[in-house]
């Protein structure tokens, strides 16, 4: 399914402005001044709530001397000047000062990503989860770099996509509510329905991507090995 790229504002609550530096040593020179209007998107962390399978809130375990929440708010914001979080308990963020919005659609990814979208005052979003802890910078911006013309930029770990480390434009809405009104939550099957660019590993590769870009944490023992691999200096 094709769709013009309107420069649409979704009038939803305000968010919170940050006015932060741009690093250009992040990315390889030929990507740089190639992302399309970082002022036109919004990063969106999906914090969720229950975190049931590792029995602990994801967001908040610590690593390096930061939580992982930090980690990946400290990735956006070498890029992007307005961040917004989407899941339950916002206590958990007092003292984060952004704005923080329940699920429209609860219990999956997809209705986060929709939530934020919606909430969302700019065009685009890019979406990630809290429990990254390596985080990419050079792969957000080589993502943003390849936004225009397209409603969505996934990165492929191998051969397989990566949608909470992706771009996401207001387009996406009405399929994405297509979906969750069906109750059908496998976001694989969105990206039929509208303009999707794979970013493939060979690209990945050169913005600096090592494999661990988009490891996250969903078990305790993952927990443990990753700290493992901190304390043996990998």
């Amino acid at each position: 399914m094709h769709h013009n790229l309107p420069n649409r504002r979704n009038p939803g609550t305000t968010s919170i402005y940050f006015i932060v530096p741009f690093f250009d040593s992040v990315l390889p020179p030929r990507y740089l001044g190639a992302m399309p209007g970082t002022d036109d998107t919004t990063g969106l962390i999906l914090v969720g709530g229950k975190s049931s399978r590792m029995g602990r809130d994801k967001a908040m375990l610590p690593l390096s001397g930061k939580l992982l929440i930090d980690k990946v708010l400290d990735t956006m914001r070498t890029c992007l000047r307005r961040v917004i979080l989407v899941g339950d308990h916002p206590e958990r963020f007092e003292g984060y000062g952004l704005e923080i919005y329940p699920d429209i659609f609860p219990g999956s990814s997809l209705g986060g990503l929709y939530t934020g979208l919606y909430r969302a005052e700019t065009s685009y979003i890019f979406a990630a989860a809290c429990d990254l802890p390596f985080a990419s910078p050079s792969i957000l911006r080589l993502v943003l770099s390849l936004g225009e013309g397209f409603d969505t930029v996934v990165p492929l770990s191998g051969d397989k996509p990566e949608p909470l480390f992706a771009l996401y434009h207001k387009n996406c809405l009405e399929p994405m509510k297509r979906l969750l009104v069906s109750r059908n939550y496998r976001i694989h099957d969105f990206y039929p329905q509208v303009r999707t660019r794979y970013v493939t590993p060979e690209e990945l590769a050169s913005a600096g991507e090592s494999g661990e870009a988009f490891l996250n944490v969903n078990t305790i023992e993952e927990y443990e090995a990753i700290l493992g691999r901190k304390n043996h200096g990998r």
